[in-house]
């Protein structure tokens, strides 16, 4: 069964470009290019992944993930965060909020793929772990030292 990526970004040529690299791949794709539409979209219609950027109008990227780790029925749905946001407190911020993976612009949008297979491919257990590891190299901590549910 094709799975479902949800890309939401404001710049309609980025989530263009994001669709036919992901189309490319064998995923099915929708696309929003804000935060509304967004969550409607993903209330409606849940998507197997959600592709998003953090820096749009109105609703943000930080207020549609917390949103969503805040819904009981939302809570697993795998998260790629993709941004010009590149700073430390960034990332931190993204990984203690339940991204399961965080990309930097400019990116290779050919590399996208795989990052969306292999996020598909982990468990929760093992996104959460994953989570963890990042969190603790930028932090400076052991993995066991960063608390459960960061």
């Amino acid at each position: 069964m094709m799975k479902r990526i949800l890309v939401v970004d404001d710049d309609p040529l980025v989530t263009r470009l994001l669709k036919i690299n992901l189309e490319m791949a064998g995923f099915g794709v929708e696309e929003a290019l804000d935060g509304e539409s967004a969550v409607r979209m993903i209330l409606e219609n849940p998507p197997d992944l959600l592709v998003l950027d953090l820096m749009m109008p109105n609703m943000d990227g930080w207020d549609i993930l917390r949103k969503i780790r805040e819904m009981e029925d939302l809570r697993e749905l795998p998260v790629i965060l993709l941004t010009a946001r590149v700073h430390d407190e960034d990332l931190i911020r993204g990984w203690e909020m339940g991204a399961d993976d965080y990309i930097t612009k400019p990116f290779n949008p050919m590399q996208l793929p795989d990052h969306v297979t292999s996020v598909l491919n982990r468990t929760p257990e093992e996104r959460l772990d994953w989570r963890r590891r990042e969190l603790a190299k930028l932090i400076g901590l052991n993995q066991d030292e960063v608390p459960a549910d960061g």
